[in-house]
Protein backbone atom coordinates (compact mmCIF):
# COMPACT_ATOMS: atom_id res chain seq x y z
CA UNK A 1 0.00 0.00 0.00
CA UNK A 2 1.44 3.38 -0.99
CA UNK A 3 1.84 6.06 1.65
CA UNK A 4 0.43 9.29 0.31
CA UNK A 5 1.65 12.82 0.90
CA UNK A 6 0.27 14.17 4.17
CA UNK A 7 -0.34 10.70 5.61
CA UNK A 8 1.91 11.44 8.60
CA UNK A 9 0.71 15.01 9.17
CA UNK A 10 0.73 15.85 12.87
CA UNK A 11 3.12 13.05 13.80
CA UNK A 12 6.68 13.40 15.07
CA UNK A 13 9.51 11.13 13.95
CA UNK A 14 13.08 10.77 15.18
CA UNK A 15 15.70 9.37 12.79
CA UNK A 16 19.09 8.45 14.22
CA UNK A 17 22.06 8.59 11.90
CA UNK A 18 19.80 10.86 9.89
CA UNK A 19 22.31 13.30 8.46
CA UNK A 20 23.35 11.33 5.37
CA UNK A 21 22.98 8.11 3.42
CA UNK A 22 19.95 5.97 4.17
CA UNK A 23 19.13 7.95 7.30
CA UNK A 24 18.83 11.16 5.30
CA UNK A 25 16.54 9.42 2.81
CA UNK A 26 14.29 8.30 5.67
CA UNK A 27 14.19 11.81 7.10
CA UNK A 28 13.29 13.31 3.72
CA UNK A 29 10.58 10.74 3.08
CA UNK A 30 8.98 11.15 6.50
CA UNK A 31 9.06 14.92 6.14
CA UNK A 32 7.53 14.75 2.66
CA UNK A 33 4.73 12.61 4.11
CA UNK A 34 3.91 15.42 6.53
CA UNK A 35 5.76 14.41 9.70
CA UNK A 36 7.78 16.66 11.94
CA UNK A 37 11.28 15.18 11.82
CA UNK A 38 14.16 15.22 14.28
CA UNK A 39 17.44 14.45 12.54
CA UNK A 40 19.66 12.97 15.26
CA UNK A 41 23.34 12.38 14.54
CA UNK A 42 26.92 13.05 15.59
CA UNK A 43 27.51 14.65 12.17
CA UNK A 44 26.61 18.21 13.10
CA UNK A 45 27.37 20.08 9.87
CA UNK A 46 25.57 17.64 7.58
CA UNK A 47 22.68 17.13 9.98
CA UNK A 48 22.04 20.84 10.43
CA UNK A 49 22.32 21.40 6.69
CA UNK A 50 19.67 18.77 6.02
CA UNK A 51 17.34 20.22 8.66
CA UNK A 52 17.81 23.69 7.16
CA UNK A 53 17.11 22.35 3.67
CA UNK A 54 13.91 20.64 4.79
CA UNK A 55 12.89 23.79 6.61
CA UNK A 56 9.64 23.89 8.55
CA UNK A 57 8.91 20.77 10.62
CA UNK A 58 12.56 19.68 10.73
CA UNK A 59 15.22 20.13 13.38
CA UNK A 60 18.66 18.76 14.09
CA UNK A 61 19.76 17.38 17.46
CA UNK A 62 23.27 16.20 18.22
CA UNK A 63 23.05 12.60 19.44
CA UNK A 64 25.60 9.95 20.29
CA UNK A 65 23.32 6.91 20.43
CA UNK A 66 25.55 5.24 23.04
CA UNK A 67 25.02 8.13 25.49
CA UNK A 68 22.03 7.58 27.81
CA UNK A 69 21.99 11.22 28.89
CA UNK A 70 21.90 12.40 25.27
CA UNK A 71 18.85 10.22 24.66
CA UNK A 72 17.11 11.69 27.69
CA UNK A 73 17.87 15.19 26.42
CA UNK A 74 16.58 14.41 22.91
CA UNK A 75 13.30 12.99 24.22
CA UNK A 76 12.74 15.88 26.63
CA UNK A 77 13.55 18.46 23.96
CA UNK A 78 11.29 16.82 21.38
CA UNK A 79 8.38 16.36 23.77
CA UNK A 80 8.77 19.95 24.89
CA UNK A 81 8.75 21.28 21.34
CA UNK A 82 6.27 18.98 19.62
CA UNK A 83 4.36 17.19 22.38
CA UNK A 84 5.65 13.65 21.93
CA UNK A 85 7.31 11.09 19.67
CA UNK A 86 5.23 8.90 17.39
CA UNK A 87 7.93 7.21 15.31
CA UNK A 88 11.51 6.23 16.09
CA UNK A 89 13.79 5.02 13.32
CA UNK A 90 16.87 3.43 14.91
CA UNK A 91 19.18 3.77 11.91
CA UNK A 92 22.56 4.83 13.31
CA UNK A 93 25.18 2.21 12.65
CA UNK A 94 28.81 1.52 11.88
CA UNK A 95 30.63 -1.44 10.37
CA UNK A 96 34.10 -2.89 10.79
CA UNK A 97 35.69 -6.18 9.82
CA UNK A 98 38.62 -8.50 10.40
CA UNK A 99 39.25 -12.24 10.48
CA UNK A 100 38.27 -13.53 13.91
CA UNK A 101 41.85 -14.00 15.12
CA UNK A 102 42.49 -10.32 14.39
CA UNK A 103 39.09 -9.01 15.49
CA UNK A 104 40.01 -6.84 18.45
CA UNK A 105 37.93 -6.19 21.54
CA UNK A 106 37.90 -2.52 20.56
CA UNK A 107 36.33 -3.36 17.20
CA UNK A 108 33.74 -5.53 18.90
CA UNK A 109 32.84 -2.96 21.56
CA UNK A 110 32.55 -0.17 19.00
CA UNK A 111 30.13 -1.91 16.64
CA UNK A 112 28.05 -3.52 19.39
CA UNK A 113 27.88 -0.19 21.21
CA UNK A 114 26.48 1.79 18.30
CA UNK A 115 24.45 -0.80 16.44
CA UNK A 116 22.91 -2.79 19.29
CA UNK A 117 23.26 -0.86 22.55
CA UNK A 118 22.36 2.37 20.75
CA UNK A 119 19.19 0.75 19.42
CA UNK A 120 18.31 -0.56 22.89
CA UNK A 121 18.82 2.86 24.46
CA UNK A 122 16.68 4.52 21.82
CA UNK A 123 13.82 2.08 22.29
CA UNK A 124 13.97 2.45 26.05
CA UNK A 125 14.05 6.23 25.86
CA UNK A 126 10.96 6.72 23.69
CA UNK A 127 8.68 4.09 25.24
CA UNK A 128 7.36 6.27 28.11
CA UNK A 129 6.15 9.04 25.80
CA UNK A 130 4.70 6.51 23.34
CA UNK A 131 2.88 4.75 26.20
CA UNK A 132 1.43 8.06 27.34
CA UNK A 133 0.01 8.57 23.85
CA UNK A 134 -1.27 5.00 23.58
CA UNK A 135 0.52 4.28 20.32
CA UNK A 136 3.82 4.46 18.49
CA UNK A 137 5.97 2.82 15.86
CA UNK A 138 9.58 1.80 16.50
CA UNK A 139 11.47 0.88 13.34
CA UNK A 140 14.80 -0.82 13.91
CA UNK A 141 17.16 -0.94 10.93
CA UNK A 142 18.91 -4.29 10.94
CA UNK A 143 20.46 -5.79 7.79
CA UNK A 144 20.52 -8.94 5.71
CA UNK A 145 23.54 -9.66 7.93
CA UNK A 146 20.99 -10.04 10.71
CA UNK A 147 19.67 -13.06 8.82
CA UNK A 148 22.85 -14.84 7.77
CA UNK A 149 26.55 -15.13 8.51
CA UNK A 150 29.28 -13.14 6.78
CA UNK A 151 33.03 -13.66 7.04
CA UNK A 152 34.96 -10.97 8.94
CA UNK A 153 31.80 -9.00 9.85
CA UNK A 154 31.57 -10.68 13.24
CA UNK A 155 30.58 -7.72 15.39
CA UNK A 156 28.28 -6.25 12.76
CA UNK A 157 26.52 -9.58 12.20
CA UNK A 158 26.12 -10.21 15.93
CA UNK A 159 24.73 -6.71 16.45
CA UNK A 160 22.25 -6.96 13.59
CA UNK A 161 21.03 -10.36 14.81
CA UNK A 162 20.66 -8.72 18.22
CA UNK A 163 18.58 -5.90 16.76
CA UNK A 164 16.32 -8.50 15.18
CA UNK A 165 15.87 -10.31 18.50
CA UNK A 166 15.35 -7.13 20.50
CA UNK A 167 12.66 -6.10 18.02
CA UNK A 168 10.71 -9.30 18.64
CA UNK A 169 10.90 -9.17 22.43
CA UNK A 170 9.76 -5.55 22.44
CA UNK A 171 6.92 -6.28 20.02
CA UNK A 172 5.58 -8.89 22.45
CA UNK A 173 6.00 -6.66 25.49
CA UNK A 174 4.66 -3.42 24.05
CA UNK A 175 1.78 -4.59 21.90
CA UNK A 176 -0.77 -4.03 24.67
CA UNK A 177 0.41 -0.41 24.85
CA UNK A 178 -0.33 0.17 21.17
CA UNK A 179 3.36 0.33 20.30
CA UNK A 180 4.46 -1.57 17.21
CA UNK A 181 8.09 -2.66 16.81
CA UNK A 182 9.46 -3.97 13.52
CA UNK A 183 12.82 -4.46 11.86
CA UNK A 184 13.97 -3.72 8.31
CA UNK A 185 16.74 -5.76 6.72
CA UNK A 186 18.28 -3.93 3.74
CA UNK A 187 20.59 -5.73 1.33
CA UNK A 188 22.89 -3.97 -1.12
CA UNK A 189 21.78 -0.33 -1.31
CA UNK A 190 23.53 2.21 -3.53
CA UNK A 191 25.01 4.79 -1.13
CA UNK A 192 28.40 6.38 -0.60
CA UNK A 193 29.31 3.42 1.62
CA UNK A 194 28.87 0.90 -1.20
CA UNK A 195 30.46 2.68 -4.16
CA UNK A 196 33.31 0.14 -4.38
CA UNK A 197 30.92 -2.80 -4.81
CA UNK A 198 29.54 -3.75 -8.22
CA UNK A 199 25.96 -5.00 -7.70
CA UNK A 200 26.17 -6.85 -11.02
CA UNK A 201 28.34 -9.51 -9.35
CA UNK A 202 25.82 -10.10 -6.55
CA UNK A 203 23.10 -12.77 -6.67
CA UNK A 204 20.16 -10.34 -6.84
CA UNK A 205 17.12 -11.82 -8.61
CA UNK A 206 15.67 -8.38 -9.35
CA UNK A 207 18.85 -7.62 -11.27
CA UNK A 208 19.92 -4.34 -9.68
CA UNK A 209 21.16 -2.82 -6.48
CA UNK A 210 18.68 -1.08 -4.23
CA UNK A 211 18.12 2.66 -4.05
CA UNK A 212 17.69 4.55 -0.77
CA UNK A 213 14.06 5.27 -1.64
CA UNK A 214 13.42 1.52 -1.92
CA UNK A 215 14.04 1.27 1.82
CA UNK A 216 12.50 4.64 2.65
CA UNK A 217 9.19 3.42 1.25
CA UNK A 218 9.20 0.55 3.75
CA UNK A 219 10.00 2.99 6.57
CA UNK A 220 6.99 5.08 5.55
CA UNK A 221 4.79 1.98 5.51
CA UNK A 222 5.83 1.02 9.03
CA UNK A 223 5.48 4.60 10.28
CA UNK A 224 1.92 4.91 8.99
CA UNK A 225 -1.46 3.40 9.75
CA UNK A 226 -1.06 1.28 6.62
CA UNK A 227 0.89 -1.11 8.88
CA UNK A 228 -1.38 -0.81 11.91
CA UNK A 229 -1.60 -4.62 12.28
CA UNK A 230 2.09 -5.30 11.70
CA UNK A 231 4.42 -5.83 14.65
CA UNK A 232 7.37 -8.09 15.36
CA UNK A 233 7.96 -8.46 11.63
CA UNK A 234 11.26 -8.51 9.79
CA UNK A 235 10.91 -6.86 6.39
CA UNK A 236 13.69 -7.85 4.01
CA UNK A 237 14.51 -5.24 1.35
CA UNK A 238 17.21 -6.87 -0.75
CA UNK A 239 15.84 -7.57 -4.22
CA UNK A 240 15.75 -11.25 -3.32
CA UNK A 241 19.48 -11.45 -2.59
CA UNK A 242 19.15 -13.63 0.51
CA UNK A 243 17.01 -16.15 -1.35
CA UNK A 244 18.97 -15.87 -4.58
CA UNK A 245 22.33 -17.33 -3.52
CA UNK A 246 23.78 -18.95 -6.62
CA UNK A 247 21.16 -17.24 -8.84
CA UNK A 248 23.78 -15.81 -11.18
Amino acid sequence: MAVEEGTLAGSTAVVTGGSRGLGASYARALHAAGARVVIADVQVVEGQALADALGERARFTHLDVTDEGAWEHLVAETVGAWGGIDVLVNNAGIANSAPIEHFSRAKWDAVIGVNLTGTFLGCRAVVPTMKSRGEGSIINISSVEGLRGSPSLHGYTAAKFGVRGLTKSLAVELGADGIRVNSIHPGFIDTEMTTRIDPAVLPIPLGRGGRPDDVAGVVLFLASDASRYVTGAELVVDGGMTVGIGHR
